[in-house]
């Protein structure tokens, strides 16, 4: 059973970093679409950025040039570093991951969810 584990959210002040990990067990014979989502309070889920299967790298408008995705394959880790922290960043991180199908999502494959971890970021 492949399972999503989290760590590294927090509280740090407005212009501060945090580094999110996402281990994924179970993983060693299947690549995955690797994806980073966040909710804030009162609002829709938001995908933030994504490796897909082909390894294009992909980054929402909000968070464009102060977070990085990237992947450890030995680790069987996903990262997610987050520079210049602001106040509206401040939401539940999810990673979620999709089977690949050589350079696409394996169609009607499920797909896996984190269990979210929380960054607080003060002005």
């Amino acid at each position: 059973q492949v399972r999503l584990v989290e760590s590294g959210g927090g509280s740090v002040q407005a212009g501060g970093s945090l580094k999110l990990s996402c281990e994924i067990t179970e993983s060693k014979y299947m690549r995955y679409d690797l994806r980073w989502f966040r909710q804030a309070a009162g609002k829709e889920r938001e995908e933030l950025a994504r490796i897909a299967c082909d390894g294009t790298k992909t980054y929402g408008d909000s968070i464009q040039g102060r977070f990085t995705i990237s992947q450890d394959n030995a680790k069987d880790t996903l990262y997610f570093q987050m520079n210049n922290l602001k106040p509206e960043d401040a939401a539940t991180y999810y990673c979620a991951a999709w089977a690949c199908l050589g350079t696409d999502i394996w169609p009607g494959r499920s797909n896996y969810w984190g269990q979210g971890t929380q960054v607080t970021v003060s002005s």
